[in-house]
C-alpha cells in the first residue's frame, strides 16, 4: 500500500471513530462496593467516556453489629452468628458486607431491642446508610475522573427509595449526573430518557406501580420528543415477553414468596412491563437499556429497537455490563461483558 493509500486508510479510520458513540451500561448493582469499584474502571477498560448506571443502585439489607454490656460484639449474616473480637474481624465483616451490597450499623443491645419494636427507627437508619454510601460513590467518581470528560449518568430503580436517591441531587457533581425522568443529550445527536420505576412485583418494593401508572409516567418522560430516530430509552423495567424478563415464578401465598416447582425444576415466567413494551412498539427508539430481572441477561429486537439487559450478579462482586456503539440512527455494534 502506497502513501496515498495509507493516508486514505487513516482518514477512513478517523471518520469511523466519529461515526459512533461508545456507551458502557450496567445496572442492578444493589449497593455492592466491589461492583461499583469495577464500574469506575470501565472507562479505561472499555475505552469510553460515557457510563450509564441503571436502577437499583442501593443495597437491600442492613446488618446490626451489636455491642453487648460486656463489650463483646456480634453480627448475624445469612443466619450465621459472627463473633467480632478484633479490629481485623470488624474490617473483614465490613468488606464482606460491602461485596454483598449490605450496610452495617453499630448499636448497643438496648438500641437493637428498641429498633426491633419500631420499624420507623430501622427505616431511618437504613435510608441514612443508603444515602451515605451513594454520597461516597459520587465523591469517589469525582476524584477518579477529575480532569477528564467522563460522565456517569445514574438513575434509580424500583428497589431504590426516594429518600436515599436524594443524594444524587444533593451532591452536585461534574461527572455523576442524575437523569431520571429527564431528557439528556449524551452526544450531539443522541438523547436519552430514563425511568427507574417498575410494574408491580411480589416483593412490594418502594417504587413499583400499576401498568397504568407506568404508562402515564413513560408518556410524561418522553413528552416533547418528536423524532425517536436517535433516542435511547433507559427504562429499568424490561418489556413484557421479549426474553429479557424471564424469572422464577413465585407462590405469593407463602411469606416470603417461594419458587414454584414442577417436576423438580423451577418454573420460569415473564415478569416485565406491558407498558414498556407498548411504548417501544409505539415510539421505536434506537435503543432500550434495561435490567430489573437479573437472570435475563441478553438482547432482543422489537421492530427497529435494539434492547439489551446485561443482567446482574452483584452479590458475587461481579460487574455485568454491555458496550453499545451507537451511530446515527443505527446500532453499530454491541457486546455483553463480564468482569
Amino acid at each position: 500500500m502506497g502513501l496515498l493509500g495509507l493516508l486514505k486508510k487513516k482518514e477512513a479510520e478517523g471518520e469511523q471513530k466519529r461515526k459512533f458513540t461508545r456507551v458502557f451500561y450496567a445496572t442492578d448493582i444493589h449497593g455492592s462496593q466491589l461492583a461499583y469499584r469495577k464500574l469506575l474502571n470501565a472507562p479505561s477498560g472499555y475505552d469510553t467516556e460515557l457510563i450509564i448506571l441503571g436502577g437499583d443502585v442501593t443495597g437491600k439489607f442492613l446488618i446490626p453489629v451489636i455491642t453487648a454490656p460486656d463489650g463483646s460484639k456480634r453480627a448475624t449474616v445469612h443466619g450465621q452468628k459472627k463473633e467480632i473480637k478484633t479490629e481485623q474481624d470488624m474490617q473483614e465483616l465490613i468488606n464482606t458486607l460491602g461485596v454483598l451490597g449490605y450496610y452495617h450499623v453499630e448499636m448497643t443491645e438496648a438500641e437493637f431491642k428498641a429498633a426491633e419494636k419500631d420499624e420507623k427507627i430501622v427505616n431511618n437508619i437504613f435510608h441514612r446508610e443508603q444515602y451515605k454510601r451513594l454520597t461516597e460513590w459520587i465523591k469517589m467518581a469525582d476524584e477518579r475522573y477529575q480532569g477528564t470528560n467522563i460522565k456517569m449518568y445514574v438513575t434509580g430503580g424500583n428497589d431504590d427509595d426516594v429518600e436515599p436517591l436524594k443524594a444524587l441531587d444533593d451532591n452536585k457533581s461534574e461527572h455523576v449526573i442524575p437523569c431520571e425522568s429527564t431528557h439528556v443529550k449524551i452526544d450531539e445527536i443522541h438523547t436519552m430518557v430514563s425511568l427507574g420505576i417498575s410494574n408491580e412485583t411480589p416483593w412490594h418494593t418502594p417504587r413499583e406501580y400499576t401498568e397504568e401508572i407506568v404508562a402515564k409516567r413513560i408518556e410524561e418522560t418522553v413528552k416533547g420528543i418528536d423524532d425517536f430516530t436517535n433516542v435511547i430509552f433507559n427504562f429499568h423495567a424490561p418489556p413484557f415477553g421479549q426474553g429479557l424478563d424471564m424469572c422464577p415464578e413465585l407462590d405469593t401465598t407463602k411469606d416470603p414468596p417461594a419458587p414454584v416447582m414442577h417436576g423438580g425444576e423451577q418454573v420460569f415466567k415473564p415478569a416485565g412491563s406491558t407498558a414498556v413494551l407498548e411504548a417501544i412498539q409505539k415510539y421505536q427508539p434506537l435503543l432500550l437499556l434495561t435490567g430489573h430481572i437479573h437472570e435475563s441477561r441478553g438482547t432482543a429486537k422489537i421492530g427497529r429497537t435494539f434492547c439489551i439487559n446485561p443482567g446482574s450478579e452483584y452479590g458475587e462482586g461481579a460487574l455485568r455490563g454491555a458496550i453499545v456503539n451507537i451511530g446515527d440512527g443505527k446500532i453499530v455494534s454491541w457486546q455483553i461483558t463480564s468482569g
